[in-house]
């Protein structure tokens, strides 16, 4: 009990110094190094993962930019040395934030039963959680400015919502039902689904070179995690189904960011993240009271006999929250298929940070796949100027 009160006052110290955007010492720096577009980026609160026991499951320190490297940020326009410097910092946080909610989620699964719990309430918290912090920040003073859209924007992000909850949810579904591992080898054929929508239902292009790179990604992952494998039917088709949904919602978020006066209207990428994510929890309730409705009663006895489910639970919400918004804001950077392959980069980092943290084997194997993984992807990011130079 002592650390479920810790881990609040962790987390409310954390998302005031956030949401208020404090200007001294390294809070002021980090807004400026994450300010992009006038909009500062805030850091995920640091949230602890607990096992069943109450006990920490591990930790994750966040790397903070110096005084230096802020100014040269600012004065370059993100630029250093002819690289992105905003965008890799997205891409950092968004690694860190995936990593600690998956393990946040696993523990909440288990806690709350695991294969025979309650994933699509969990999964449907998770979205409240957000919700909620993203409403927070719209009424907290001097935090961030409420979106001023109209009845039309809304009805046109119903699609992204509606994928966004449906990708959640069944990704959690496939962590219930299986292990992380084997979720993350079916989830790692996300590229395709992507450039296959990409290219036949959204007609945009993707170059013969980079559908030759997504065999080595894909093949890297499944290395990586051969060893793990703990195969499920319900597992496979959940994570098949997330894919299809994040595909779908990928696509479907540029086409949305790309529309006529939306982001002024929305006045941020934050403020449409937040939108997104009230929406699609609305789009989850009667998906929760279909499923598991009969038994909420069971499940709130659970929540408040077993803390680890409550605990785990918020700091997944808010791990998820903090990762999926800085997804968004290198969506809008990228593209579909781009970001799709750097999920699968991520999950080979996942699959291995899991295995430190919650003590399994590193064999030589997976190691091997990390690392065919993350070249396939880099490969897939520089294959069409090689060629071309060529």
């Amino acid at each position: 009990m002592k650390f479920a009160k810790s881990l609040l006052a962790i987390t409310l110290s954390a998302t005031a110094v956030s949401a208020f955007g404090l200007q001294n010492g390294a809070a002021s720096t980090v807004k400026s190094a994450m300010k992009v577009g006038g909009f500062a980026k805030r850091g995920p609160a640091m949230v602890q993962a607990v096992d069943l026991q109450g006990n920490r499951a591990g930790s994750m320190a966040l790397a903070e930019s110096s005084s230096s490297s802020g100014e040269v940020m600012e004065t370059r326009g993100g630029a250093l040395g002819g690289l992105d410097v905003p965008l890799m910092l997205y891409f950092l946080f968004w690694y860190v934030g995936n990593y600690m909610y998956n393990i946040t989620n696993k523990l909440a699964l288990k806690a709350a039963g695991g294969k025979t719990g309650f994933p699509m309430t969990i999964s449907s918290l998770q979205l409240l959680v957000g919700s909620i912090y993203g409403i927070f920040l719209w009424v907290a003073p001097d935090a961030r400015s409420t979106p001023s859209v109209t009845m039309e924007d809304i009805v046109k992000m119903l699609p992204v919502a509606f994928c966004f909850m449906g990708a959640h949810s069944a990704s959690v579904f496939a962590m219930g039902a299986g292990a992380v591992s084997f979720a993350q080898i079916v989830k790692a054929a996300e590229p395709a689904f992507a450039a296959v929508l990409a290219q036949f239902v959204y007609g945009k292009k993707i170059s013969k070179a980079k559908w030759l790179c997504l065999p080595i990604v894909i093949g890297g992952v499944i290395l990586a995690s051969v060893k793990e494998l703990d195969f499920a039917v319900s597992a496979l088709v959940s994570a098949c189904i997330a894919n299809l949904f994040a595909a779908f919602k990928g696509n479907e978020n540029k086409k949305l960011m790309e529309t006529e006066g939306l982001k002024d209207r929305m006045g941020s990428i934050g403020n449409q993240f937040a939108l997104t994510s009230i929406l699609a929890f609305l789009f989850s309730i009667p998906v929760v009271l279909a499923k598991e409705g009969s038994r909420i009663g069971e499940f709130v006895e659970i929540a408040k006999t077993t803390p680890a489910v409550w605990t785990n639970l918020v700091a997944s919400g808010l791990w998820f929250y903090g990762y999926n918004e800085l997804a968004t804001m290198t969506l809008k950077k990228t593209g579909a298929v781009t970001q799709s392959v750097a999920n699968t980069a991520k999950r080979v980092i996942v699959i291995i940070g899991v295995a430190l943290v919650l003590g399994e084997s590193l064999d030589p194997m997976k190691l091997l796949g990390c690392s065919i993984g993350i070249g396939g992807v880099f490969l897939y990011s520089i294959i069409d100027n090689l060629v071309k130079s060529e």
